[in-house]
């Protein structure tokens, strides 16, 4: 039987939940994730995961926060007056919102508290900090599905 090596190119489903059990993502219910085994589009303990699999196999993987969006960096957390923000902006916890920096770099904000005069944004990944728990199974090589 077939075994994944870099370089190929494969469909996957797979399901990621938190150390906790909360599920924040899954590909079941939709089309399975292609992946090109090596590319370095994904996370990499993801990717090696998926060596030496075959069709049909499914396998549990852990990733540390340190392989996956790294640890939380509080001093990415900024509370700025309300003002700061468009006046008809209706707040919201969890809001995405976008910035530019001084170099004109985009930067993303999720809101985290808000009141009347204050609002927190924090730009760390949703994910910075957490340990990344993944069901992934091998649905198909991509020469199967020609």
């Amino acid at each position: 039987m077939r075994q994944a090596t870099k370089g190929d190119r494969v469909s996957v489903h797979y399901t990621g939940t938190l150390k906790n059990g909360l599920e924040f993502d899954s590909s079941r219910g939709r089309e399975p994730m292609d992946v090109a085994i090596g590319a370095g589009r994904l996370i990499k303990t993801f990717e090696h995961a998926l060596l030496g699999m075959t069709v049909g196999a499914v396998k549990t993987i852990t990733v540390s926060p340190e392989d996956a969006y790294g640890p939380r960096h509080e001093a990415m957390v900024h509370v700025v007056a309300r003002e700061q923000l468009p006046p008809n902006l209706d707040v919201a916890i969890g809001m995405a919102l976008e910035a530019t920096d001084q170099a004109g770099n985009p930067i993303s904000f999720r809101v985290k508290a808000f009141d009347d005069d204050r609002v927190t944004l924090d730009a760390n990944h949703p994910l910075a900090g957490e340990t990344l728990n993944f069901e992934i199974e091998l649905v198909a090589f991509a020469a199967d599905e020609d």
